[in-house]
């Protein structure tokens, strides 16, 4: 077997793109971030917010969406559920601290349910995608997979925010609907919709590449 030789791409995929990913995150976290040591857009900034808990999502329901589309539903479900129930307990615990901070003792949000639903978002998503794709390489049916379960899973967000989340979360939604509708719906909507196009071009690239989950025949 010929050895594989070391090329020039090697560097760009081993060493660039990674640097880029390093710095890029650390520009969100202390410049851009509402809460970041050197906060340059402010520290209530809608963009800043949707940049920072935007790409946030992107990357926590991105990985499931991927893995459904060009792996199955099951690969998709099974990576929502984890990256959905990372995210849950991080986001959970960041916001009791925030509050227990204040003095505020009375919200516990690992009880809360819209929370708790990351989990649910993640399966849907990749789940969804996985079987409404069902294996194909085309970029059509990868986009109308990606897109479908993207925006359903925005709208059960957008809902679930809205009704039965804890009282300062929902206060904050409801009162973000009636101000600024307009605010609200990119908010909500534009990141999820965003993911559902770039990932079915990203799936599609990959397997231009062959980077894709190896599917064996039964036995």
């Amino acid at each position: 077997m010929e050895e594989n030789k070391f090329k020039l791409s090697d560097i760009f995929g081993g060493i660039i793109i990674p640097i880029i990913l390093v710095i890029l995150i650390y520009v969100l976290a202390v410049y851009v971030n509402v809460g970041g040591q050197h906060h340059v857009l402010g520290a209530t900034n809608t963009i800043a917010v949707i940049l920072v808990n935007g790409f946030a999502e992107m990357i926590i329901l991105g990985i499931p969406l991927v893995l459904g589309l060009l792996w199955n539903k099951w690969a998709g479900g099974a990576a929502g559920f984890v990256m959905g129930g990372l995210y849950y307990v991080a986001q959970a615990g960041q916001y009791n601290g925030i509050y227990a901070s204040a003095g505020v003792t009375t919200y516990n949000f690992f009880g809360d349910v819209s929370m708790l639903y990351w989990i649910v978002y993640g399966v849907i998503i990749g789940y969804m995608a996985g079987a409404l794709n069902n294996g194909s390489t085309a970029f059509k049916r990868m986009l109308l997979a990606g897109l479908t379960a993207s925006v359903i899973v925005s709208v059960l967000k957008a809902y679930l925010n809205y009704t039965i989340s804890l009282d300062p979360a929902r206060q904050m939604a409801q009162d973000s609907w009636k101000v600024d509708p307009v605010l609200a719906v990119v908010t909500n909507f534009v990141p999820l919709i965003a993911l559902g196009v770039i990932v079915p071009i990203l799936g599609k690239v990959m397997t231009w590449y062959g980077i894709q989950p190896q599917r064996h025949s039964a036995y």
